[in-house]
């Protein structure tokens, strides 16, 4: 009896076994380089980055950045509005160190995002359990720096967002 009960209870964990190694647990990555910018991006955030959700949206006129606390937290929740408040305001100035640490290189996008700050524009909004900042223009040039920014983001974070723009 002992061993069809092990072979029963073996059974019933299977299923869980599977969906880890499948990937199922965004908290364990393995690969230790992005592991090293979650915690830069804790460091310059404020938050968690596993137990936020962001995202990044390639958007007609420009982009927008979310960062929200995946369970409630209101504490987190004002760290992530001071932060897209702050971020709001160093983009405007052409400051982007704040991306570049996180990744430890320059980001793409911001070279020509800097450039042309003066036609760009920065509106921090405070959502529920966190903050997004809409980043806008008409400069066709622009708005392709913020697309390849938002790409380079949604990428090295393995964030979602929307992605569909084109570009000549």
């Amino acid at each position: 009896m002992r061993f069809a009960t092990r072979a029963i209870l073996c059974l019933l964990a299977l299923p869980a076994a599977l969906r880890a190694q499948a990937g199922g647990d965004r908290r364990a990555p393995k690969d230790t380089s992005f592991a090293a910018m979650q915690e830069r991006g804790k460091k310059a955030m404020g938050v968690d980055q596993y137990t936020s959700t962001h995202t990044f949206d390639a958007l007609p006129t420009g982009g927008r950045i979310r960062l929200v606390r995946d369970k409630d937290d209101s504490a987190g929740v004002a760290q992530i509005r001071a932060h897209m408040r702050d971020i709001a305001r160093a983009f405007k100035a052409g400051d982007f160190s704040t991306p570049e640490f996180v990744h430890m290189q320059d980001v793409p996008g911001t070279q020509t995002m800097r450039a042309k700050r003066a036609v760009i524009t920065y509106a921090p909004r405070d959502i529920p359990r966190g903050a997004e900042l809409l980043i806008q223009t008409t400069d066709p040039a622009a708005i392709e720096a913020v697309h390849q920014f938002m790409a380079f983001q949604r990428d090295e974070h393995h964030a979602g967002g929307m992605s569909g723009m084109k570009h000549p």
